[in-house]
């Protein structure tokens, strides 16, 4: 699996995930004890592929570089890879105690340090 433990890095992280979204499934995941990060992925792979849908159907070129799902108490980011964008990080985190800048960057970062070749 990949390492994304960078993510925890990030004030606030619950749980955080890399999904391939051609098939659903984690090719890496850290934290998420209390959350359960296959059915996130699964789930969130389903959003993609809606908003993909939606802009082809809208006529909307570009890529898109992230998602983001704001609940009462968690903020939920979905960062599509610039160099692979059938994957994407998928980042949980506590409204309360996360900071929406700070979480978007150290997912980047995380991105760039990623290394896919061996997947």
């Amino acid at each position: 699996m990949a390492d994304i433990s960078g993510l925890k890095e990030i004030e606030g992280f619950v749980g955080g995930c890399l999904v391939d979204s051609e098939s659903g499934l984690l090719m890496g995941k850290e934290g998420g004890d209390k959350f359960d990060l296959d059915t996130a992925a699964a789930g969130n792979t389903e959003v993609v592929r809606a908003k993909r849908k939606t802009m082809s159907a809208l006529g909307i070129s570009g890529n898109i570089e992230d998602i983001l799902i704001t609940l009462d108490d968690q903020y939920h980011l979905i960062r599509l890879l610039n160099s692979n964008d059938a994957i994407f990080l998928y980042v949980v985190l506590d409204k309360a105690k996360g900071n929406l800048g700070m979480a978007r960057m150290i997912t980047k970062n995380v991105e760039k340090s990623l290394d896919l070749s061996s997947l």
